[in-house]
């Protein structure tokens, strides 16, 4: 299972809020909830995030025990 917790530690550091993904860069309030509860999302949504945050997928998740 993948964690998406280093996701909103990248969004700290770059100062972007989960408002602005929404309303700037619009992602889905669902993709956004399926994130928050470690729900799988496509392949696509990750590239989204890191060209959105110029990050590596390392960056926004990670492999949960």
């Amino acid at each position: 299972m993948f964690s998406y917790e280093p996701l909103w530690e990248t969004l700290k550091k770059k100062n972007i809020t989960q408002y602005q993904l929404i309303k700037e860069y619009h992602l889905s309030t669902g993709t956004l909830d399926a994130l928050r509860k470690n729900r799988s999302v496509t392949a696509y949504t990750i590239e989204k995030l890191c060209l959105i945050l110029g990050c590596q997928p390392g960056d926004i998740m990670e492999v949960h025990k």
